[in-house]
């Protein structure tokens, strides 16, 4: 089932015409143990932290590897009282992927458009970023710009800053 996932999404970034490069690798669960694949892959760890709010609002929030989350002024920005982490079974649902897999390539899977993607600043700046294509065997690197202006129009996603 891994396999058909990463194939999947490699499939949807091809028919984009989207290049990425790929790195095979044993699975990963968190920032940390992802830095030497970024490392390996020439672009900056990154976070990807999918969140729910009490009015099961859901959000996938990307942030540079180094930077804490600071989920109460995240929340005042979108404007809720709380934000906490989503479930196991509401990552699986909404997004086709597992905790360690979560990236914003699993927003393709997010047909109904329930999840807003929010992207700090410092990612904005980044030209590169690396990301799970739904497991966590596998890490693609791809250009920041190529995610804003083809991958999210393509699947009607927007982003916040």
């Amino acid at each position: 089932m891994d396999i058909d996932k990463k194939e999947y999404i490699c499939g949807v970034l091809k028919i984009l015409g989207i290049s990425y490069e790929s790195l095979l690798h044993a699975p990963i669960m968190t920032v940390a143990e992802g830095t030497g694949i970024a490392e390996e892959l020439g672009v900056p760890p990154c976070k990807n932290l999918f969140l729910v709010n009490k009015q099961k609002e859901y959000f996938l929030y990307l942030l540079p590897g180094n930077k804490k989350l600071l989920a109460k002024l995240l929340a005042e920005q979108v404007d809720s009282s709380h934000l906490s982490f989503a479930s196991h079974e509401e990552m699986e649902q909404l997004l086709l992927t597992s905790p360690g897999a979560v990236s914003i390539l699993g927003l393709i899977n997010d047909k109904e458009n329930k999840v807003q993607l929010l992207i700090d600043v410092d990612v904005m700046h980044m030209d590169y970023i690396s990301c799970h294509p739904c497991v966590n065997t596998c890490s693609l690197r791809l250009k920041t710009i190529d995610i804003l202006k083809i991958l999210l129009p393509a699947i009607s996603h927007d982003y916040y800053r």
